[in-house]
């Protein structure tokens, strides 16, 4: 009989410790969760799987269309779009936007709901969430009751969206059950869909986030990571720029610019640091980019930049890492 892994969705296995779902065959028949769940449960020992998106599109591709979608995005780290999904997906679509405590207060939640407008995704209705905080809660449990259609209710969206970590706080706030998904800051802690029985009329299923390929979050070491991942909500950090100057990152990101007002919106615990003269630093890609006035430079994984002017500025990267503008969210 197979089984599934209670906390990844994989399939549970004894006889390669390198592969995942492996569980020593001794506890085999009682194990629940494979060993890698349980050592990021209880110990914080991440081990991370290289996967792909085929299991994506495959598991998505063959959602009833019957079946309502509740599509997560994380407010923190907002993707350049959502083409894959949409491409790939017809269903109806619950749009839930999570990490609200992770952005100032001083953000009217209006204004974040209007800005997803810029995807222009067909969906049934929209709202904010935080699962840190228990924040509308009620109100998303009463939306997916209200719009479902069938029994099944699948859960989709990026890695470390906050899906697992969403199911979790509607499976506490409103089920007896002692279920309980893994969640990590680790891409790719969801290895394939995990059914849980939610009540008589409604089985939740999370799914493998989607990943995004260029972000940080693949290129960096576990240290590094949990630097990068705000825990609370974010202090902005403003600079005015009136002569040249570099802005550096942790090593990660380095800014050239000469003349603009920036606000930088990313953990709290990374080292930022401003020079008037170039601070070289190795490994690191240069590209010249244009931004705008009021513009955002999102760094995917890390964070944004606010510019209120526009300049062409000197952007240095770690190789394989994204970025992109957009009309900013602030």
């Amino acid at each position: 009989m197979t089984k599934k892994c209670a906390g990844c969705g994989a399939t549970l296995q004894f006889y390669n410790d390198a592969l995942e779902g492996y569980v020593k065959e001794d506890i085999y028949e009682t194990s629940t969760n494979c060993e890698r769940c349980f050592r990021i449960k209880n110990y914080g020992d991440y081990k991370s799987v290289v996967k792909d998106n085929k299991t994506f599109i495959n598991i998505i591709k063959s959602i009833d269309k019957k079946d309502l979608v509740v599509l997560v995005m994380d407010l923190f780290n907002l993707p350049e779009n959502l083409d894959i999904i949409t491409k790939n997906i017809s269903n109806p679509i619950l749009l839930v936007l999570t990490k609200r405590d992770l952005l100032p207060k001083i953000i009217y939640e209006d204004r974040l709901l209007a800005y997803v407008e810029n995807y222009h995704l067909n969906y049934l209705d929209k709202l904010v969430v935080s699962s840190n905080k228990n924040y509308n809660f009620d109100k998303l449990i009463d939306e997916i009751k209200y719009h479902k259609t069938t029994n099944k209710v699948y859960v989709v969206g990026f890695t470390n969206a906050g899906k697992s970590t969403l199911i979790n706080k509607l499976i506490y706030n409103y089920t007896d059950s002692v279920a309980n998904i893994t969640t990590s800051m680790l891409p790719s802690t969801t290895l394939n869909s995990i059914e849980i029985k939610f009540n008589d009329n409604m089985t939740l299923i999370d799914t493998p986030g989607l990943l995004s390929e260029g972000s940080i979050e693949n290129v960096v070491d576990i240290k590094t990571l949990k630097k990068i991942v705000p825990k609370k909500e974010i202090r902005p950090i403003t600079y005015q720029v009136k002569v040249e100057q570099w802005i550096v990152i942790e090593n990660l990101l380095k800014l050239n610019l000469k003349n603009n007002n920036i606000t930088i919106f990313m953990s709290n615990t990374l080292n930022i640091s401003r020079y008037f003269k170039d601070k070289p630093i190795e490994n690191l890609k240069e590209i010249n980019i244009k931004i705008g006035r009021n513009e955002d430079l999102v760094i995917n994984g890390l964070g944004f930049i606010k510019f209120t002017k526009p300049e062409t500025i000197h952007l240095s990267l770690l190789p394989g890492v994204t970025y992109f503008t957009r009309i900013s969210l602030v």
